[in-house]
């Protein structure tokens, strides 16, 4: 089972040898190798990097993610397998057929665990606001008629960082932004795997989107990504996002949430999230969607 990622921020070759992942480092005599079945996503933060067509085909294979950076090493592509699934024709006509009153219940489900993992990590800072937003989470109603992620967004990122906006280009968005794209592609990972089309979304519709359901379900993820980016923020100070940065958020995978009882990594609560959204598509029924919790007690 994939458990591993890769960030590969060195000039360097990969090639496929053996149902290995082999590393040619350049300057390095001797090459990494890692288990193709052991490797769940790939990130390349560098355009110096090599990849076989033979590694290439593995990846697919293996249904392993690799996200390609642009000229600001910021991830700007995804390699993604498809036709993984023994049942995907049919769970897809399920998830075309959805109706817009289980839409609208998914996403207000959605949007209630992101605003109370929001009030979590406000908590886990000292905001005195967090009681404030979980009361607003319990007033989101079907399809969040009223808005209330935006509300909850504003007072949230006032408390969480001091002078923010969340569109500067500034460090901290940078830190946002790439932890977001690590998630991002790890939520495409898991839909595609589980048979869903990333493209057909239970609120966002964007025609020129392929990712409409990953945006939808990244939702409640967004806040461990926040609390790991303002924990580097505060930690190491500098004026602009590095690849020490980098490497750090392509860490955000490895960070532990809940899924009812049981503890889990992001990247297996985004294989858990996929595969239960499944199960509510065919009950009709949006309670049996799982969504990820942080812990209600814990200091940032």
């Amino acid at each position: 089972m994939a458990w591993r990622g890769l960030h590969i921020s060195n000039p360097s070759r990969l090639t496929h040898r053996n149902g290995q992942i082999v590393v040619d480092l350049e300057n390095e005599d001797e090459a990494l190798t890692f288990p193709v079945e052991d490797i769940a996503w790939i990130i390349l933060d560098t355009p110096q990097v090599s990849v076989s067509g033979a590694l290439l085909s593995a990846l697919a294979e293996n249904g392993v993610a690799m996200v390609v950076p642009d000229a600001k090493h910021h991830p700007a592509g995804i390699l993604m397998s498809f036709h993984q699934h023994h049942a995907q024709a049919a769970i897809a006509h399920s998830q075309i057929a959805m109706s817009q009153p289980l839409k609208k219940r998914l996403w207000q489900k959605l949007v209630c665990a992101k605003i109370e993992n929001q009030a979590a990590v406000l908590r886990g800072v000292g905001s005195d606001y967090a009681a404030a937003l979980s009361t607003m989470a319990g007033r989101v109603g079907s399809g969040d008629p009223d808005n209330l992620e935006a509300q909850a967004a504003r007072a949230y990122w006032q408390r969480l960082f001091q002078s923010f906006r969340r569109h500067d280009e500034d460090r901290r968005n940078g830190l946002l932004n790439y932890g977001y794209a690590v998630v991002r592609a790890a939520l495409a990972r898991s839909c595609a795997a589980s048979g869903l089309l990333p493209a057909f979304g239970i609120h966002h519709r964007s025609q020129t989107n392929p990712f409409n359901l990953v945006d939808d379900l990244i939702e409640p993820f967004r806040p461990v990504v926040d609390r790991m980016a303002r924990s580097r923020a505060e930690s190491v100070e500098r004026d602009e996002l590095d690849v020490e940065d980098r490497r750090h958020m392509a860490g955000i995978l490895s960070e532990n949430v809940s899924i009812g009882e049981e503890r889990m990594t992001m990247l297996a609560a985004t294989e858990a999230v996929a595969a239960s959204l499944i199960r509510a598509i065919d009950a009709a029924n949006a309670a049996l969607l799982n969504t990820p919790a942080l812990p209600l007690a814990r200091r940032y």
